[in-house]
């Protein structure tokens, strides 16, 4: 068959743009099939590509709309309904020319039908799901579960678009159980549980040496503990936690400890930041704010400076620290897995669900620091057998429930069933 590929972006390191590179491979290196892709932005291959500016969900005219669509007015003026219909027809004609100019038998929506970034690319799909065209439209994050889009004047465009209640050649693909119940009680309409993965099967190389000097160029002590936060830099996360296990393991282990955090602040505002740089002040905490100088390839800068990948990083962590209060899988757990390394858990519901059943072994958090969890913590940094152990225990389950074998599975039964 041969599928395409839809989303405002695909592009980065983001993890709709991550998981649906893991499905291409498995779809290309394992089921025989051929993959295309449509985005406002996109780093694909440009013989596969059809590339959309007004796709973006930044581009000008959707930040204009979204702006309007999801502010304080409550009604919509007659003016803003032509233009997002005027907009919605315009990405219409775009898909129409990439269905045609790669003779595609399937569409895979990837969270465009899920959480309302771009509100004219949701309805102009929804127009060619409800004309027949093939689906697997792939869920990570809905509407409801974001309070900003829970007021404005967009509310006919959700109940139609995000996502569509259809069934006849549409196929619903959510990352949990819990989104799964909760799209069954709001929409009506079934759904088939496809959870995040990592090439497990495959453990990651062997350092090759560029990333050595990781410490060096951020004057880490070979003897200081490094914590690494491997992940965004937004309130969710709860980097406060990590920011007081630092400090109470400088005091229970008398050393010094270092908190790597490795990406950047901005996607919702600096003001989570300031807060997270105040506070390690009064705790007394050393943080390395590494975003800029971890990107998605290796290289340098515009002012110089080494750049390394987050793989780079893993190696050099002696802890990583995962207090989500709320995630929709959880990427950065499965390559803290990955990586064979110990790690703190905070207990956001989808791990509790759907993740910690499997009998996972890490130190658990549950909305609190309290003594035992860095008790726990401060066990695994000095009992390195005891990490090891955990590590390989937890690879073996990854393998068993969290790999390419499980997605080739699943997407092959999701294939059949929708061509019958």
């Amino acid at each position: 068959m041969r599928i395409g590929f839809v989303s405002t972006r695909f592009h980065g390191t983001d993890g709709v743009s991550l998981e649906a590179a893991k499905w291409a491979h498995v779809f290309e290196n394992n089921l025989g099939h051929r993959c295309f892709w449509f985005g406002g932005q996109l780093d694909t291959a440009p013989e596969r590509s059809h590339f959309c500016r007004q796709a973006f969900f930044e581009c000008p005219e959707n930040l204009a709309m979204q702006h309007a669509l999801f502010g304080h007015a409550e009604a919509r003026a007659q003016s803003l309904s032509d233009a997002v219909a005027e907009f919605a027809d315009d990405l219409q004609v775009e898909l129409r020319q990439f269905i045609s100019r790669f003779q595609l038998d399937l569409l895979l929506p990837q969270n465009i039908l899920a959480i309302p970034m771009h509100v004219p690319l949701g309805l102009a799909i929804t127009s060619l799901a409800e004309e027949g065209m093939p689906m697997l439209a792939h869920h990570h994050d809905f509407s409801w579960e974001r309070a900003r889009f829970g007021s404005g004047c967009a509310g006919d465009y959700l109940q139609r678009a995000f996502p569509p209640a259809l069934s006849d050649r549409f196929q619903h693909i959510v990352i949990n159980s819990r989104a799964g119940k909760d799209l069954l009680e709001r929409r009506g309409v079934p759904s088939s549980v496809v959870p995040n993965v990592f090439d497990f099967e495959n453990p990651p190389p062997l350092p090759d040496g560029y990333g050595d000097d990781f410490r060096d160029q951020f004057g880490i002590a070979p003897d200081e503990i490094l914590i690494l936060q491997p992940t965004r830099i937004v309130p969710r996360k709860g980097i406060e936690f990590s920011i007081e296990l630092c400090c109470r393991l400088q005091e229970q282990l008398e050393r010094k400890v270092c908190l790597v955090v490795s990406h950047v602040a901005g996607d919702e505002g600096f003001e989570y930041l300031d807060s997270l740089v105040k506070l390690a002040g009064q705790l007394g905490v050393r943080i390395v704010w590494a975003g800029d100088r971890v990107s998605d390839s290796r290289g340098i800068d515009s002012l110089g400076h080494k750049l390394y990948r987050l793989w780079d990083v893993y190696p050099h962590a002696d802890f990583v620290t995962y207090p989500s209060l709320y995630e929709g899988f959880g990427n950065a757990l499965l390559e803290t897995f990955y990586f064979s390394k110990p790690v703190m858990v905070n207990r956001y519901s989808v791990y509790a669900e759907d993740i910690e059943p499997h009998g996972f072994n890490v130190v658990a958090m549950d909305g609190c620091l309290t003594d035992d969890v860095v008790s726990g913590a401060a066990r695994l940094i000095e009992d390195q057998d005891l990490a090891s152990q955990w590590a390989i225990h937890n690879y073996q389950l990854c393998e068993k429930h969290y790999s390419y074998k499980v997605l080739r599975s699943n997407l092959s039964r999701l294939v059949d069933e929708l061509s019958g």
